[in-house]
């Protein structure tokens, strides 16, 4: 089944989530959807100093909107901030150090930030991690776990009762198609059992958990919009630093951070989006399957709730 799913995903990312792809999906778009006054409204993106983060945040910022970058490496995001706010003329762009792999800390920055802030409009759940070897945080946290899900679940769970109180609040989530050669394992959330490591299968495994969340969020928090996107195969450090053969063999087929942060832009800022289904996800600006025909990829609700119990107790022991 991993050959067949594997095979699929292929054939379906070389028609789809290419350059072309792209060229060939934003014929049908309406650019009028990004006419838009974002000024007023404070947008949170994390991993927002690089590839489709930063790319957000240029464009968000130049509709007027103001910028919490959320970043890990203080030069990166410095570097970053100071190119956003010249190539947009927006002041309004702010850095916060966070580390997305350190619950603890995640949990202490959203009570600050709420404290100080009187709204969030949008979070961008963009940061994440391709770790190729197994290593464990001072949490005891597998590193791939620990970044791009349960950190994931804290920032997003702890900035929900300022989300809820702003206008027209969103939630979304940059995940990968990459999710739809895998099942959700609820049984092995921290690869301990999986042997030999694939950085690259948990990774994938963490988006099907990004979108099963987003599921699970849309049905608890209704006055809040959440969605879940595919960028496509986007040119970005993360991807030729992650996944170097990859990124070598694709040499000229990318697409560009900006044609990837196109549609995470568009549920983000448009009107449109707001009339979309929540719960669901997008690629190009519509709704898609989350599962490969004859793949085998749907898993139970009761596995769902079970996901969602683990990062809640999670949640539960670091907010302490």
């Amino acid at each position: 089944m991993s050959w067949y799913r594997n095979s699929v995903f292929i054939l379906k990312g070389l028609k789809d989530y290419t350059k072309s792809g792209y060229a060939s999906a934003s014929k049908q778009f309406c650019e009028k959807d990004l006419d838009v006054d974002c000024n007023g409204k404070s947008f949170m993106i994390t991993g927002a100093n690089s590839g489709i983060g930063k790319s957000l945040a240029i464009s968000i910022a130049k509709l007027g909107g103001t910028i919490h970058m959320v970043c890990r490496n203080p030069k990166y995001a410095d570097d970053a901030m100071q190119e956003i706010k010249n190539t947009t003329g927006n002041p309004n762009v702010h850095v916060h150090l966070l580390d997305m792999s350190e619950p603890t800390s995640i949990a202490k920055f959203a009570k600050k930030f709420i404290e100080e802030h009187e709204s969030l409009n949008v979070l961008i759940n963009n940061a994440g991690c391709m770790v190729n070897d197994r290593q464990v945080t001072e949490d005891g946290l597998e590193k791939n776990f620990a970044t791009n899900t349960l950190g994931v679940h804290m920032l997003t769970k702890s900035l929900l009762p300022l989300l809820k109180k702003s206008k027209e609040p969103r939630v979304i989530m940059v995940a990968s198609a990459g999710m739809l050669t895998q099942k959700l394992n609820v049984d092995d959330l921290q690869a301990e059992k999986m042997k030999p490591f694939d950085g690259t299968m948990v990774y994938a495994q963490n988006k099907r958990q990004h979108v099963i969340m987003t599921e699970e969020y849309a049905k608890e928090y209704p006055e809040v919009k959440f969605f879940s996107m595919h960028p496509g195969w986007a040119d970005t450090p993360a991807v030729q630093n992650s996944m170097p053969d990859f990124y070598n063999k694709m040499q000229g087929k990318f697409r560009t951070p900006e044609e990837g942060a196109d549609t995470a832009l568009w549920l983000a800022v448009s009107k449109a989006a707001l009339e979309q289904p929540t719960g669901e996800f997008f690629q190009d600006r519509k709704v898609v399957s989350k599962h490969l025909p004859l793949a085998c990829t749907h898993s139970s609700q009761e596995d769902h709730d079970k996901l969602m119990k683990i990062l809640d107790d999670y949640f539960s022991q670091f907010s302490e």
